[in-house]
């Protein structure tokens, strides 16, 4: 056995992925997956400085989920007036494939305060009417996922999100009707009507050392 196939099969044996699983795809709603970690002080069980963050590292992402993975999609909310954003999206379709990434723009959704509500941050911005407000950039592809989930159903035994969210019971359970098996890797606290949608939860920070990267801040 060479080590590509060793660490395969030492992978899905430490995260309970058995054979039974048969053919999985893969689908990585990447806003969800780059926020797992964002408050983590500790990478490889050593604490990590102040000057220093856990970032997801596009091609550690793409040669994890290949160990079990038979197809991955990954969707990405993409800012086009932003040149790192589209850079971004420039990486993750050269990593990842151009056939399997999913991108459509964000949404800006301007947070109006409430009188008397404490107002502070470097992100606050002020409007024409002088208001103070905060930007929130929100890109959902819960529909978008879900079609293609459906759509690809004859070609797959098991669906695999990268998603706590709670919006993904209702596909999961039409899944599973179907006689799909159902994996999710999420990070942080989950619904306990999540956790019974699925066959299978696996927590970030089992894999957290196979997908991320140490970075300085800057």
């Amino acid at each position: 056995m060479d080590l590509q196939n060793f660490e395969k099969e030492f992978i899905k044996k430490n995260l309970d992925i058995n054979e039974s699983y048969g053919d999985i795809f893969c689908f990585i709603d990447f806003a969800n997956v780059n926020n797992w970690f964002e408050k983590d002080n500790q990478w490889d069980r050593k604490a990590i400085s102040s000057n220093q963050k856990i970032n997801i590292n596009l091609e550690k992402l793409k040669n994890f989920v290949d160990l079990f993975s038979k197809k991955t999609f990954i969707y990405y909310g993409e800012d086009s007036g932003n040149s790192n954003s589209l850079d971004f999206t420039y990486a993750i379709r050269k990593i990842f494939g151009k056939k399997v990434v999913r991108t459509k723009d964000l949404q800006k959704i301007k947070h109006y305060f409430e009188v008397g509500e404490s107002i502070s941050g470097e992100h606050i911005q002020i409007d024409k009417k002088g208001s103070p407000y905060l930007e929130i950039r929100k890109c959902n592809f819960d529909v978008e996922i879900s079609v293609d989930a459906v759509k690809m159903m004859k070609h797959y035994d098991t669906f695999c999100i990268f998603s706590g969210d709670a919006d993904f019971v209702y596909l999961n359970k039409f899944l599973r009707k179907e006689n799909k098996e159902v994996i999710i890797f999420k990070g942080g606290y989950i619904t306990k009507e999540l956790k019974e949608s699925a066959d299978l939860i696996i927590n970030a920070q089992e894999i957290k050392e196979k997908i991320t990267k140490l970075k300085t801040k800057t």
